[in-house]
């Protein structure tokens, strides 16, 4: 199929050499002499796959044509033409989003080559947008898998949940996939078409909170060369889901509460409030009830945060969830690592007796490195011994006669420990605090403790 390109220029004698040079080089050319005209098409055809427009005509600004372009389709590629003296407009106008500019007097083949990269660039985007919405697809039909009657139960409530617009609290153990019901209550809701937005609120540092959540306008502090909306207005139309709630420190707690209540937000050093439509969802592996009653998160924000609630239950719960899941993950992983693989049934009854304290991550990363190590086209039990080796209890510590340091005994196991879990996780600290149940802000400052204390080499 022939590439789209809408032409705009108030010159005729340019327009109609572009569009003949277009053409004979196989595009499709729709021609405009303004920005008015240009406009109009815009808003009643379907998207371009690039425009081509001068800078400056006498009815607007090729801007104009460039924002419209950016509304109707993010992916459709705008090249600037443009004399000399208006070049710092066509650079700025790239970092509002065009693809490049091209300067007169111009070369033919030098416009053609960057038009054939704006284009490819186009038919990328278009192809990642269909995959993202088969992946999407995929979620909402199988995202939570199991058979047991603690996900029939999730599940129906899930439906009933995902029609509201109201807040939802969701509790669970790490790795259980909190977020994942997240995703399900977005995709299976009538906010499905806008944004769903994820932020780990144990990740961010504080000093960044406000502005990470509410925006920020240019100037507010030191380095905000730029005003940004903030995740909240990203997400607007759609769902925000704050993952790990329960470490967002008390001052911002307060600022989250009003945003609620008031369904709005005030960006850092904004002058107003501006209004939001977003549904919030939260997740925490923490007792929040506990948190309200030492003191550590308000009680107010927990009501409005928790108006439902959705539990995630630990794989050792629904066990007989195991088999499913393993095989689902297996074709998942088999597939990305270009394989067929199958389980033997020894193999998975070894799965379904293991603990799996780190729940539905712990299992995945098992059969991830299992797919990756085996050498067969089925999984074995001795594929899975070395993980299983390494991922055992260890034995019950004794007291020697002559007694030990409790303190340095402690603190040597907390620090295998820490190193395991970054290897389990190849070093992603999140996962891995998530794996030792506690929050990422713990888990880098015991990190940096452990560091500390570490005896410098001598020279």
């Amino acid at each position: 199929m022939r590439a789209r390109i809408l032409l705009v220029d108030d010159e005729p004698s340019l327009r109609e050499m572009l569009g003949i040079l277009l053409e004979r080089n196989g595009y499709d050319v729709t021609s405009d002499p303004g920005v008015k005209a240009a406009l109009a098409r815009l808003e009643d055809e379907p998207p371009f796959d690039a425009v081509v427009t001068d800078l400056l005509m006498p009815d607007g600004s090729g801007m104009d044509v460039l924002t419209a372009t950016r509304t109707r389709d993010d992916s459709t590629q705008v090249l600037m033409i443009t004399a000399y003296a208006t070049t710092e407009q066509a650079v700025e106008a790239m970092r509002k989003g065009a693809y490049d500019y091209v300067q007169k007097p111009f070369k033919n083949d030098a416009l053609l080559a960057t038009l054939e990269k704006a284009v490819e660039k186009r038919r990328i985007l278009a192809e990642n947008r269909t995959l993202r919405a088969e992946v999407d697809g995929k979620l909402r039909d199988g995202d939570l898998v199991g058979r047991s009657q603690a996900m029939r139960d999730l599940r129906t409530y899930l439906e009933r949940a995902a029609r509201t617009r109201s807040s939802v609290l969701i509790t669970g153990e790490s790795g259980t996939g909190k977020e994942l019901v997240a995703r399900a209550l977005h995709y299976r809701g009538p906010r499905a078409a806008h944004p769903f937005v994820v932020v780990n609120c144990g990740a961010l540092p504080e000093a960044l909170m406000e502005s990470e959540l509410f925006g920020h306008e240019r100037g507010a502090f030191t380095g905000a060369v730029r005003s940004e909306p903030g995740l909240f207005r990203a997400a607007a139309g759609g769902t925000l889901l704050l993952d790990e709630v329960g470490e967002l420190p008390p001052g911002l707690q307060v600022k989250l509460l009003r945003a609620l209540q008031e369904r709005a937000v005030r960006p850092v050093g904004g002058p107003k409030e501006e209004p939001v439509d977003v549904r919030v969802i939260a997740a925490t592996n923490r007792d929040l009830e506990q948190a309200v009653k030492a003191g550590e998160f308000r009680e107010d924000l927990f009501y409005r945060l928790n108006v439902l609630r959705i539990h995630v239950p630990p794989l050792r719960e629904r066990r007989e969830d195991i088999p499913l899941l393993a095989e689902h993950l297996l074709s998942k992983h088999a597939v990305l690592a270009g394989r067929q693989v199958s389980l033997t049934a020894e193999a998975r009854t070894a799965l379904t007796r293991r603990a799996f304290p780190g729940n539905v991550r712990e299992l995945e990363n098992v059969i991830e490195r299992a797919v990756a190590l085996s050498l067969g086209e089925e999984l074995t039990l001795q594929d899975f011994e070395p993980i299983q080796a390494a991922a055992a209890a260890p034995a019950a510590e004794e007291l020697p006669a002559d007694g030990l340091d409790l303190e340095a005994h402690l603190a040597a196991i907390e620090a295998r420990l820490l190193a395991a879990a970054l290897e389990r996780t190849s070093g992603v600290q999140t996962h891995a605090a998530e794996l030792l149940g506690m929050s990422f802000r713990q888990f880098r400052y015991r990190l940096a403790k452990h560091a500390a204390e570490e005896p410098e080499p001598d020279d």
